[in-house]
């Protein structure tokens, strides 16, 4: 079975699981649209975000520049931070959640290291910018908090675990993510939903 396929199975087992669980109780139904809705953004800056780190791998190949880079990691909480204050968002959420982001980036940028130190001729050949790679990021970063802001009623709903998976599965497959990066979108959202358990 390919990585793909697993973690399809798995989000499907999960949302089911969740969405069946939800609806045990007699809730009502009419908020899951406008929660689903609300989460589509998130999960889709989450892909996006991902998705540039291939740039940021590429950029860091072959150089002294380190995937951890804590000094990089503090300048961007502290950003989003400020901008979820400004945006009507908790900082302290978007802080957590920008924690994952920034895991999952690494989660992509590891696994791509390993790949090209496995078959060299996969290698990139040439070196992004990295200033200008950060810049989009920076950009993403800014929608997302405003996305944070945006779904707080869909991330603090009892449907959101199974909805986000929901979300998560479509957005791998709209976006056509391979294994790696299907993985590392899940490592980038654990922490939007903020349920109690």
């Amino acid at each position: 079975m390919r990585p793909t396929d697993a973690l399809r199975h798995i989000l499907i087992a999960a949302t089911a699981a969740a969405v069946l669980a939800g609806g045990a109780g007699g809730a009502v139904a009419a908020p899951v649209a406008p929660s689903h809705g609300q989460l589509r953004p998130l999960a889709g800056l989450s892909a996006d975000r991902l998705l540039v780190a291939d740039q940021v791998a590429a950029a860091k190949w072959g150089t002294d520049s380190p995937i951890d880079d804590p000094a990089r990691e503090k300048e961007v909480l502290d950003a989003v931070a400020e901008q979820a204050e400004e945006a009507g968002a908790s900082p302290g959420a978007t802080v957590r959640i920008f924690r994952d982001q920034i895991e999952a980036s690494k989660v992509v940028q590891r696994g791509l290291y390993r790949k090209w130190q496995a078959d060299p001729s996969s290698a990139p050949t040439e070196r992004p910018d990295l200033a200008k790679i950060r810049l989009e990021i920076n950009r993403i970063n800014g929608e997302l908090v405003h996305a944070i802001a945006d779904s707080a009623t869909a991330r603090t709903a009892p449907s959101c675990p199974g909805l986000l998976l929901a979300r998560a599965l479509a957005t791998g497959h709209e976006k056509r993510l391979d294994g790696l990066h299907a993985v590392a979108l899940t490592r980038a959202l654990p922490s939007v939903c903020e349920t109690a358990p």
